[in-house]
């Protein structure tokens, strides 16, 4: 062999080498679901090799994490952690869990528990390299270590910005449920207030990068946070965070908090919650407590870098209303469990609202929350039901359900699919199941007390 010849099969052997750790890395980011709702905020799993159906009492359950703390906050999983935030008697806690058993590897307080009728944090934890960002239910906002739990840096929405939440039945008791948003260099969060509705946050130091003000949007709802998480557009050829706060929908722009454009109609006077859904130059959004849901296009306005939103269609609520279990955009169709404090699964064309199936009854009870993997819809009820669903436009087609053990409280946390694992938080309980295609039995459990090193 030349010495041209050895060179060039060095250089083959280190281009493949690369492409397979490149491969290697983009796997492990694909199985991971590192913040709420998923990779992309939008409910959906890049996961295959899952159960199509599941067998009688349901997939195998792999192990069972107890002792995590009261709450509704789902997790998010990434580099073999599970994170979580959970009340305890003297405080709220962010939580760290192995992936592989679910023993408690850290336990970090937060700020004051917060018993409810309903009991604990919603927010879910926002995980970025070896940072780790959340929110609390009184609104601060903090890094800590992912390793560790260490506390980096922390910022309060109301005392640095002035928040409040949008009244809800005549109160602000429903506290911050909104999950960061960690883009590039920094953090996004929602004050909801007219002088700041979103400000954008340095991710390293937890300096101010920018605040946005906001017009008035309408006379639906009022001013404040709601309790939605933001996504990221980039319609009309500008990249903007897009929002749904005390007043409605709203765009800002993502390099300068400019706000961009609102849309008041989807708000509701009571809470605002189900993040909306973005393609494109669309945005779907919509709400419970009798409102409905709207399709906008988002479409460049008449001086450079601005945005005007368009209504394609509104559906009343009697056609199309999410509390907060979320809805799935899937080739071309939505996906919800529609109906306030219902989970009556509905399916409408993305383009004109047109229903392709639905509203359908079915065992599950109460508000449903949805998501997303290799072609099927995992339905999560209030009362305990999972039931998993073809995420096809043909027709309602149910391939399997059972029951979340021990359901004492509304089982509202949403489901999360990762490594081939079903993970459903259930207040202090953390249990998780094997959906990979090879596991087809119900199975025995490692039951996990609670440890930390801290």
């Amino acid at each position: 062999m030349t010495i041209s010849h050895m060179i060039l099969n060095k250089k083959i052997s280190i281009a493949l080498l690369l492409v397979c750790l490149s491969l290697a890395a983009w796997s492990a980011v694909a199985e991971s679901w590192p913040q709420w709702r998923g990779p992309n905020r939008d409910g959906r799993s890049p996961e295959t090799g899952l159960l199509s159906s599941w067998p009688e009492g349901g997939p195998s359950l792999a192990w069972t994490a107890r002792g995590i703390g009261g709450g509704f906050s789902s997790v998010s999983v990434t580099d073999g952690r599970v994170y979580t935030l959970g009340d305890f008697e003297d405080a709220q806690y962010a939580l760290a869990l192995s992936e592989s058993d679910g023993s408690i590897l850290w336990k970090t307080p937060i700020g004051p528990t917060w018993d409810d009728d309903y009991l604990g944090p919603r927010s879910t934890p926002t995980t970025d390299g070896d940072r780790l960002y959340i929110m609390n239910t009184e609104g601060d906002v903090i890094s800590l270590e992912a390793t560790t739990g260490k506390e980096l840096w922390r910022r309060s929405l109301p005392a640095d910005f002035g928040s409040h939440q949008m009244q809800a039945m005549g109160t602000t008791d429903w506290k911050y449920a909104e999950s960061p948003l960690v883009d590039g260099d920094r953090v996004i969060v929602t004050p909801g207030v007219t002088g700041a509705a979103l400000v954008a946050l340095d991710k390293e130091s937890g300096e101010t990068i920018w605040e946005a003000p906001i017009r008035r949007l309408g006379s639906s709802g009022s001013y404040g946070a709601g309790y939605s998480s933001m996504v990221i557009s980039h319609g009309a050829g500008v990249k903007q965070y897009v929002q749904l706060i005390g007043r409605g929908l709203i765009g800002v722009d993502a390099e300068t908090g400019q706000f961009l454009w609102g849309y008041n109609r989807v708000a509701n006077d009571i809470a605002n919650i189900t993040t909306p859904i973005v393609s494109g130059d669309y945005v779907f959004a919509t709400s419970g407590y009798g409102t409905g849901a709207a399709l906008l296009r988002l479409v460049p306005g008449e001086e450079a870098g601005t945005v005007d939103a368009e209504e394609v269609y509104f559906l009343e609520a009697n056609t199309f209303q999410n509390h907060h279990g979320g809805v799935i955009l899937d080739a071309g169709y939505v996906y919800t469990g529609t109906g306030h404090n219902r989970g009556f699964p509905l399916a409408v064309k993305f383009e004109d609202g047109e229903v392709a199936w639905g509203p359908e009854r079915n065992e599950g009870s109460g508000s449903a929350a949805i998501s997303y993997a290799d072609g099927r819809l995992y339905f999560r009820y209030q009362d305990g039901l999972m039931i998993l669903v073809e995420a096809t436009p043909e027709g309602y087609r149910e391939h399997g359900s059972f029951e979340i053990p021990e359901v004492e409280k509304p089982s509202w946390p949403h489901p999360v699919i990762s490594g081939g694992k079903l993970y459903l938080r259930e207040q202090e309980n953390l249990f998780c199941y094997d959906i990979s295609a090879d596991a087809t039995a119900q199975g025995a459990s490692s039951d996990i007390a609670p440890s930390a090193t801290q």
